[in-house]
């Protein structure tokens, strides 16, 4: 398991420490959390700072109260309330009201919070008073620290949370549908290459609000190769949407440099669902990695619980997009009326401007429960990251139901595999049918006998029994074939990467499907059926 295939109950348990600025002094207030002294405060502001810590060498926060820390488990971590007469922005019209996180066990670097209003910026430092804790409970003995671990975004009407920052430089919100699910960061660096993952940090935070329940989070990031000023506009309209811009200094060299990082969980669905053991039909916070390449091609790759960590890259110049979608809507595919992951929002990363030569990175681990994300997906640039050197980015965040960019060709809706050949006749060894399910959009008058056909390839084996057709009754289409890898060797688990689009004559009326399969797996899945 790889340092970002973390529990999701204990996010982020290996988080990389932070440097610290100033403390400043608190006055008191009439109504709300004490606040400190004000200070000027721009976005500006914010990059001069984070460009001179840069420039000198990092230096990791201080924990002082590292044992009683330690104490702060899961259960005792629960225990903690924050005093709801100290929320800040607390009935201040459509202000969006924010209570900071307690730190504990699995949140112990410092982070500092500071509310911004009219340009001028005063601390919410730490105060074991803002919080109700019980008798018994070691976060009684935290006296040392100057911060919180975090903090929540809450619905001025009904005090709901729809936005958390907590853990590294991790964020969720809970989407178009009130169901928190994956979340996005603000740095990767190295993951899953050989080697520790780094995590960069946001120590501080300057918070402004809206009059219009918009706000804006303003965050300093601090690891030992990358420094780094963001400012996240969060607005909600159907969901949530954030523009993100920032400005990225590497202090070391970067083999895996990860910019708009996702990360969810993918167990299974209809593509693996003999790889896993739970009675529920699919278990998954996104089902697919979306990217709308430079060149207009639409592509859809069903993600994968690999039987052992894969990391493959997309070269797409000058991305239009990408995104960690759940296209599975209905209740029926999982029947879990507990965490309702057919509520889930989809992510779609949208660049601001042309970011030029690289390509879409994703990471798949392997997985056997539902509480451990091992899903990520980054743009990763062409040039290398070096010491030295400098990113300014800036990208639009959609947290909603579908991807915001309207569709213009039909989209690969569901994908399954099961034995080859033909009802009736003997089976072949080593055959496979994939049976890909499709929109018909593009294809609405068109049926059985008027050209359309599926044009697929394969990295290893064969292809045949091609067909595609509208499957009656429905208004989808269904594209199916069957794939002999009967040729390899057994024991050899080379991936099998498969490339099939639905065409008309020689125009394309589908995305693109890419596929990823693994001689393992299907052998497993015959062996089922067999």
């Amino acid at each position: 398991m790889t340092s970002f295939q973390t529990d999701r109950r204990s996010l982020l348990g290996a988080l990389l420490a932070s440097g610290g600025f100033f403390l400043l002094p608190r006055i008191a207030q009439a109504a709300g959390p004490a606040l400190g002294e004000a200070q000027p405060f721009s976005f500006e502001l914010l990059k001069e700072m984070a460009r001179t810590i840069a420039a000198r060498p990092y230096q990791p926060a201080e924990i002082p109260d590292a044992a009683v820390l330690d104490r702060i488990d899961y259960d005792r971590h629960n225990q903690i309330r924050f005093r709801k007469d100290q929320t800040l922005w607390l009935d201040q019209g459509a202000r969006t009201p924010v209570q900071p996180f307690f730190p504990g066990t699995y949140f112990r670097q410092p982070v500092r919070l500071y509310a911004v209003e009219g340009g001028m910026a005063r601390e919410m430092a730490f105060d074991l008073n803002l919080f109700e804790i019980p008798e018994d409970n070691p976060a009684r003995e935290l006296t040392h620290t100057k911060g919180f671990a975090g903090f929540r975004v809450m619905d001025a009407k009904t005090h709901l949370d729809w936005m958390a920052f907590l853990g590294a430089s991790y964020w969720r919100t809970s989407g178009y549908s009130g169901q928190f699910g994956l979340s996005v960061r603000g740095l990767a660096m190295d993951t899953a290459i050989n080697g520790p993952e780094e995590f960069p940090m946001f120590t501080r935070f300057w918070l402004e609000p809206s009059d219009t329940g918009d706000i804006t989070a303003y965050a300093l990031m601090e690891s030992p190769r990358a420094t780094g000023a963001y400012r996240i506009v969060s607005h909600r309209d159907n969901g949530i949407v954030q523009d993100v811009t920032a400005s990225i200094w590497l202090r070391g060299d970067v083999e895996r440099l990860g910019i708009a990082p996702l990360t969810s969980m993918f167990w299974y669905g209809k593509n693996n669902r003999h790889t896993g053991g739970d009675w529920r039909p699919e278990i998954h916070d996104s089902d697919g990695l979306e990217i709308h390449s430079g060149t207009g091609e639409k592509i859809w790759r069903p993600l994968n619980n690999p039987p052992r960590t894969m990391v493959n890259t997309f070269g797409t110049p000058g991305v239009q997009g990408f995104g960690l979608m759940q296209r599975e809507r209905n209740f029926e595919e999982y029947q879990d009326d507990g965490v309702f992951y057919e509520k889930r929002a989809s992510v779609w990363v949208q660049p601001q401007a042309n970011w030029g030569e690289g390509s879409v990175t994703l990471v798949e681990l392997r997985t056997d429960d539902e509480i451990h994300d091992n899903i990520v997906a980054f743009w990763q640039p062409g040039p290398a990251a070096k010491a030295g050197t400098s990113h300014d980015i800036a990208y639009r965040l959609s947290w909603l139901e579908d991807c915001p960019v309207p569709p213009v060709v039909a989209r690969f809706t569901a994908t399954r595999l099961g034995i080859g050949g033909v009802p009736g006749q003997p089976r072949p060894h080593g055959v496979v049918k994939v049976v890909c399910d499709l929109e018909n959009r593009g294809l609405e008058d068109l049926g059985r006998g008027d050209g359309v056909d599926l044009d697929v390839s394969t990295s290893i084996g064969s292809i045949g029994n091609v067909s595609v057709y509208p499957v009656v009754g429905t208004d989808r289409w269904r594209a199916m074939f069957d794939l002999d890898f009967s040729a390899l060797p057994e024991g050899d688990d080379t991936p099998i990467d498969l490339r099939a689009f639905v065409r008309l004559k020689d125009a394309a009326k589908s995305e693109t499907l890419l596929l990823q399969l693994f001689p393992s797996q299907l052998r497993r899945l015959l062996d089922q059926r067999a």
